[in-house]
């Protein structure tokens, strides 16, 4: 008898039986599960996966590969298919994303390779390495990503294996950047150097990367899991955004606690299914948090959904059991107790700065640092080396990159200041720049994402270009532009959140045969930190032909509306979204009006500047028109004419 002869839910319960037994029994490759006897790495997740079947449900693709071949093995098939000249097919492409290589067809037929370096502070020896990297096997430039992160792009079939033992040269293990595992550990951008900063965390950036890559059991989780440390600085990590957030707190002067730094720390933060992180009501001496990331870790792969990719990460597990039974179960795998502590007994966290990551900034002892726009994150091969350069003779060799896709320098004196910004702008780069471009982030998008819905960089570059152009904007801005509901530029944090969508040629001839085209749902007011909010959405499906335009009138109304001093997040919050949708629509249509008043009032007033009789005008536009307009019969006329003449 075949399993053919049973159906679906028969099927899926006998799965259920064979997976219940092989718990009581033992399996093969699950010591310790019977036993009492330790577990290895792997036994973690196969305990998971059986007991998911056990329970009558079905592993999806991605777990049965991992099942097969665990990611941090595919070593040997790497090396095989670039000696071959080969990109990976099936289960493969999704396994090498455990070994930080993306093959990104068919955006592009090349892969991505995705860094990893805790806090997102390179050296500049390793920046210029990164360079050399992506000169010689990438498409000539990397992107800076929103986890303050690095990518080389465009790497061909034949490299993976050598941008690989490249980068572990200078220092640079991507193992787990992509698929189920942690992404890159992030972290304040100025920590160390920053005068408001509670404490430094780059050392529990740096703790946590490492624990990570030495514990084989935290790779091929149930789905991917980032995590944040954030100092209380001028710039938000975004921790909140994060599955793990560690915020760093003083507690108030009249609590039982010292007054000395320790981290909240918050779970389940996933901002594209419309939620931030939320504290659990731990306080955490700094020491504690790699432990305490270790436990949270630990029960989420063995209660994470593995039957269901949408409902996979963290945040599902929290809505399922509630925060109080997920922080006992996390207290079972600790040797300390957690401390339990008030958020109102904390003092608040220091204002952040919007657009603390552009432009010149004191921060102490006579010291500046400096932040440099990059178009949407990207940068040439000769930028690179020469701001490496300028790193190191007037910085401190660190380039600090930031979840808002750009780069700092830091420790630079006061006198070397302008000879800095010089170099810098020597590169084509600069250090000063509108609200708008100041807050632009845009995730790569349909030019190097399968799952993208629209062209994001480039459209964004476009939008900034316009909005330059056509308003005076003086407020901080935060513009997040994403091509798809995965949303790696977490769009609803935005005040104006677009997300890429397929919508109809508005300039078809015919609207029920038209082409799918790029374009936008908008979402305002959202925000991060004191501002914190999820955006709502105000139009959808708008072409980006027409993006432009219609962002110009909504900042041209919140410029028109605003009260004193007001931030757009203020003012978009404020509004009653049908109400702003009417308002919107009088006010373009006031304006397409204005517009084609202008036009005939341009064209009135040169027809009454003329001074040609109409006669004159009609010898005048006969003899504009040339053979290639007239008829056959017409052009033998003129020439007849001409002859006669």
């Amino acid at each position: 008898m075949t399993d053919n002869t049973f159906d679906e839910e028969q099927q899926r319960y006998l799965k259920g039986v064979t997976a219940g037994l092989h718990i009581a029994r033992g399996v093969p490759g699950m010591t310790g599960l019977t036993t009492g006897k330790r577990l290895r790495p792997d036994d973690f997740h196969s305990q998971a996966r059986i007991r998911a079947q056990a329970m009558g449900g079905e592993l999806t693709s991605q777990e049965q590969a991992k099942a097969d071949l665990n990611p941090n093995d595919m070593w040997n098939e790497m090396v095989q298919l670039a000696n071959a000249g080969e990109y990976p097919k099936g289960d493969d492409v999704f396994l090498m994303k455990g070994r930080g290589m993306f093959y990104v067809a068919p955006n592009q037929d090349s892969y991505m390779c995705r860094l990893r370096m805790p806090g997102g502070i390179f050296s500049s020896h390793q920046f210029r390495a990164v360079a050399d990297l992506a000169d010689t096997y990438g498409g000539g430039y990397t992107h800076v990503t929103t986890r303050a992160n690095l990518q080389i792009r465009e790497i061909g079939p034949k490299d993976p294996i050598n941008v690989l033992t490249g980068l572990a040269d200078v220092g640079l293990v991507v193992q787990g950047s992509g698929g189920d595992n942690i992404r890159n550990i992030t972290g304040s951008p100025l920590a160390g150097i920053d005068p408001d900063e509670l404490i430094d965390v780059t050392p529990y950036c740096k703790q946590m990367h490492h624990h990570i890559l030495n514990h084989r059991e935290l790779y091929g989780l149930p789905r991917k899991f980032n995590i944040a440390f954030d100092g209380g600085g001028r710039i938000s990590a975004l921790e909140g955004t994060n599955d793990i957030g560690f915020s760093a707190v003083m507690p108030k002067a009249d609590g039982p606690l010292p007054r000395r730094p320790y981290f909240r720390i918050g779970l389940g933060g996933i901002t594209g299914h419309k939620d931030f992180a939320r504290d659990t009501g731990v306080m955490l001496k700094p020491e504690e948090c790699v432990p305490v990331a270790h436990a949270v870790l630990h029960v989420f792969l063995a209660n994470g959904d593995r039957t269901s990719r949408d409902k996979a990460r963290l945040k599902y597990v929290l809505d399922r059991w509630g925060f109080d039974k997920f922080m006992r179960e996390v207290q079972k795998q600790l040797p300390f107790t957690l401390r339990r502590y008030p958020l109102s007994r904390c003092e608040a966290r220091h204002p952040v700065e919007k657009a603390g990551h552009i432009g010149i900034h004191d921060h102490g002892d006579d010291k500046q640092y400096v932040g440099i726009v990059l178009p949407v994150g990207k940068l040439t091969i000769p930028q690179m080396h020469g701001l490496a350069d300028l790193a190191d003779r007037y910085a401190d060799s660190k380039m600090r990159t930031t979840v808002w896709q750009n780069l700092l320098l830091g420790n630079v004196d006061k006198s070397d200041m302008n000879a800095l910004v010089s170099g810098i702008e020597q590169l084509g780069l600069h250090v000063n720049a509108s609200p708008a471009r100041t807050g632009m982030v845009a995730c790569t998008g349909s030019f190097g994402c399968k799952f993208a819905n629209a062209e994001t960089k480039g459209n964004a570059l476009k939008l900034v270009d316009h909005l330059e152009a056509k308003l005076d904007l003086d407020e901080p801005l935060n513009i997040h532009m994403t091509g798809c509901p995965n949303s790696c530029a977490q769009h609803y944090v935005g005040d104006i959140g677009l997300l890429g969508a397929r919508v109809a040629d508005p300039e078809a001839d015919d609207p029920e045969e038209a082409d799918q085209v790029d374009g936008f749902h908008v979402y305002i007011g959202g925000g991060y930190e004191s501002e914190e909010g999820i955006a709502r959405e105000l139009a959808t499906s708008i072409p980006v032909v027409h993006l432009n335009a219609y962002l110009e009138n909504l900042l041209g109304l919140y410029l028109e509306e605003r009260q004193d001093g007001e931030r757009f997040v203020a003012f978009a919050r404020r509004q009653e979204i049908d109400d702003l949708r009417k308002r919107l629509a009088e006010r373009s249509d006031k304006a397409a009006a204005a517009q084609g008043e202008s036009e005939e009032r341009a064209y009135s007033e040169a027809e009454a500047q003329a001074d040609t009789p109409e006669e004159v005008k009609t010898e005048r536009d006969d003899a504009a028109t040339d053979d290639y307009d007239r008829t056959p019969d017409e052009a033998e006329a003129a020439q007849d004419g001409q002859r006669t003449g």
